[in-house]
């Protein structure tokens, strides 16, 4: 019964993903953008209340890393959850079914990317915390600030 449920509303949230046409979706991408996302600045927002010293954009490392703390040489990743195949949601198992070679590749790239960049930055003496987009909605809020202060403890 339940695998049931879950082939129903995984088959009906793949049939959202391509209910646009190729303009459409097109112009729909050209508007996601890598830096200063709306996550990333609800991230700075939660660690500007609980009082860190942070910087946004440290592009010149490895992955360039969303947020620095120098303080506590950690970084900090904003990660899609689409984008970087976040391991608990369902926006990342969904994968676009038009063009899916080119996707499929793409996306596992990100991944496989995301992999070395985070030993490439542990190797130079960081510490790296990944932040999904999930994880920023507002009802979320208690569960991030402990992760964070459980990452910087």
């Amino acid at each position: 019964m339940l695998a049931e449920i879950n082939r129903i509303v995984n088959e009906d949230i793949s049939n959202r993903v391509n209910q646009f046409d190729r303009k459409k979706r097109s112009e729909i991408m050209s508007k996601i953008h890598s830096t200063n996302t709306r996550p990333e600045k609800y991230v700075c927002g939660v660690l500007e209340d609980m009082g860190h010293i942070f910087l946004p954009q440290a592009g010149y490392l490895p992955g360039k890393p969303d947020i620095l703390l120098p303080e506590y040489n950690m970084l900090i990743f904003v990660h899609g959850c689409f984008w970087h195949g976040c391991p608990v949601c369902k926006r990342a198992k969904i994968r676009p079914k038009e063009n899916a070679e080119y996707w499929n590749k793409k996306l596992d790239r990100t991944l496989e990317r995301d992999k070395v960049n985070k030993l490439k930055l542990e190797q130079l003496g960081y510490k790296v915390l990944v932040i999904w987009e999930c994880e920023t909605k507002k009802k979320n809020i208690e569960l991030l600030k402990n992760k964070i202060y459980e990452f910087i403890k």
